[in-house]
């Protein structure tokens, strides 16, 4: 009994010690209050979107030289703070000085003339290296793009003979913009365009492949590569075809189910892929490539085939090409002014009616770690004298053009737009009339888009501009908008591709991605803020040219200012910039006068102009 009580007693003992806590003390007085913190940096101010930008031109250089394409491509080198041009009338490069480049803008930039050039001559012909290491002279005809990278110059050359193989020039620049010829490199049938990778170790070109017009030699369009090596090109190109070197990623598809010409053909075709010429004519011959971008990581480039309404993916590793059509865009949703016959801008919305995109100049960008393609979408037709598709709607209906018929709602659509002088106006495909060839057509389709788009990495569209161009500047020009770049004459391209978005180039300004866009025949310069392409937004448009001076002149002359044939091109000067062809940015890092710019080069008034691109305050 002894030993349970002790028990009993030890255990109650520790049970109670479990509850035997002292009560809290009193709450001790408050410490003294710590040191101020020092005053932080003031914030920036907070901005809305979209920005506006303050557009001026701060120098322009004259060639004197119209309408035969005496300022077309233009790039820019930083060493030398220099502008390159191809003066395709005298076939050379201007090498125009930017170094004294103003940050105020010029007094009246429709005449200023205040920049000037030295001419960058190249040979008549050169040699190449063959595959099989012997050399090869090839006579060259004229200089088609150029494009710079650090203090290498590249120059692709068309042959003498556009339809033959041209080449590829190399040089390398000094701080005055000067060259040293380094070596001469084949490249495909009319090389038309070349573009170094960003990393530097490769240069593509895109060999167009133009026909003759007789078409009695038609080319292969293709893709060279040229790859650099410790900074000197390999002396031979390897090629991308599109034949053999063609891809279509489906594995719905193997191999096997485009290993001839005819099945990529039907593939193509049924994707949306338009392809125009004479019966005979393979895919590589009807796909001619225009324009090259490349991705950040120089591991994928992308081509625009622009009279097949297609983009073609290139794999540089694989060294493949996959192309892919871009569809159609329906004018029953925006609207569009079909006819220069009013002589004035109005628009309607057209029921039945498509536009082939059909993009000229691609430019890329990356967002969220993801490539994006900007595209001018210019339209452009196969027009020679042994084939051409391009005819009015009202052809189509003309017994003695394509004596078809149109459907009810086309025809009822013809007649309440004014019928020939209406919608017969419109310039359409006869490629993609009565594809069923019953005799009656149910659908036109218009070359161009006249618009510029985004398009994702795989080349599905992300953001398209709709009828922005037209209304933008009707809006601010009035009935001088889609007016030639020959003649001040409004309205004048409303039938054909409006005002024909031309140039493109994309480029960052504090932190912002914007997208600029030059339309060749009426001169406007376009900008969008591109910087998330899911939430694209219009910022400005600004243009260079005065409608008020009395000037025509055709392109097409031997002399276009031939007063024989009515020309006159006596107030060309007072015009201001006519027919932008491609467009250059700056971004204010590399700026001779340290803000963000854009270098225009105007094919028919032989000028380049700088503009600085800043925000307003």
């Amino acid at each position: 009994m002894l030993k349970r009580s002790l028990l009993a007693l030890s255990i109650m003992t520790i049970l109670s010690g479990c509850t035997l806590d002292g009560d809290d003390g009193a709450t001790g007085p408050a410490g003294p209050a710590g040191p101020t913190g020092g005053t932080g940096q003031t914030g920036q101010p907070g901005k809305n979107l979209p920005r506006d930008l303050s557009i001026e031109v701060v120098g322009r250089f004259n060639t004197g030289i119209y309408g035969k394409a005496a300022a077309e491509i233009v790039q820019f080198h930083k060493s030398s703070n220099s502008a390159f041009a191809i003066n395709a009338a005298e076939n050379r490069i201007e090498v125009i000085s930017l170094a004294n480049l103003p940050v105020a803008a010029v007094g009246n930039g429709i005449t200023d003339d205040s920049l000037s050039s030295v001419p960058f001559l190249f040979p008549a012909s050169v040699n190449v290296k063959d595959s099989n290491g012997n050399d090869v002279s090839v006579a060259l005809g004229e200089a088609n793009s150029i494009a710079i990278y650090g203090d290498m110059l590249a120059i692709a050359v068309a042959a003498a003979q556009k339809t033959d193989n041209g080449a590829v020039l190399f040089y390398s620049l000094n701080a005055t913009g000067s060259g040293t010829f380094v070596k001469a490199v084949a490249a495909g049938a009319l090389p038309d365009m070349v573009i170094f990778t960003p990393d530097g170790t490769k240069v593509l070109v895109a060999n167009e492949g133009e026909p003759d017009t007789d078409y009695n030699a038609d080319p292969e369009g293709s893709i060279s590569v040229i790859s650099i090596t410790a900074g000197v090109p390999a002396d031979v190109a390897q090629s991308i075809n599109l034949t053999t070197d063609m891809h279509f990623s489906s594995d719905l598809l193997s191999a096997s189910d485009y290993d001839t010409d005819t099945k990529r053909r039907n593939l193509l075709q049924t994707a949306g892929v338009k392809f125009a010429g004479p019966a005979g004519t393979t895919v590589a011959q009807d796909l001619e490539p225009e324009y090259i971008t490349v991705a950040a990581d120089s591991k994928t480039a992308w081509v625009s085939l622009q009279e097949a309404n297609a983009i073609g993916i290139i794999d540089l590793t694989a060294m493949t090409i996959e192309v892919k059509a871009l569809g159609m865009k329906d004018w029953g949703q925006f609207l569009m002014d079909y006819s220069n016959e009013d002589e004035v801008a109005s628009f309607r919305k057209l029921p039945n009616v498509y536009g082939l995109y059909q993009p000229d100049s691609i430019a890329s960008y990356q967002w969220n770690g993801a490539t994006f393609i900007v595209s001018a979408n210019e339209g452009d037709s196969r027009d020679w004298d042994a084939y051409s598709e391009d005819i009015r709607a009202a052809d189509i209906i003309d017994p003695d053009e394509l004596n078809k018929t149109f459907s009810t709602e086309l025809q009822a659509l013809y007649d309440a737009t004014g019928g020939d002088d209406g919608l017969g106006r419109l310039k359409v495909t006869a490629a993609l009339v009565d594809p069923d060839n019953d005799g009656v057509v149910e659908k036109l389709y218009a070359y161009g888009a006249r618009s510029f788009s985004i398009w994702d990495q795989n080349v599905n569209i992300v953001y398209d501009s709709g009828d922005d161009f037209g209304r933008i500047s009707a809006a601010i020009l009035g009935n001088n908008f889609n007016s030639a770049h020959t003649e001040n004459k409004g309205d004048n391209r409303s039938d054909d591709k409006g005002g024909e978005p031309e140039a493109i180039d994309v480029g960052s300004i504090e932190g912002r991605t914007y997208a600029f866009i030059a339309q060749e025949r009426s001169g406007d310069l376009f900008v969008y803020d591109v910087t998330n392409p899911f939430q694209t937004s219009f910022v400005s448009h600004y243009i260079n040219r005065d409608f008020d001076a009395e000037f025509e002149l055709d392109d097409e002359l031997a002399d276009p200012c031939d007063s024989s044939e009515g020309m006159d091109c006596t107030e060309v000067p007072l015009a201001g910039d006519l027919g932008p062809e491609s467009i250059k940015f700056v971004p204010a890092s590399d700026s001779p006068n340290g803000n963000p710019l854009l270098i225009i080069g105007n094919e028919v008034s032989g000028s380049v102009t700088v503009y600085q691109v800043t925000e307003l305050q």
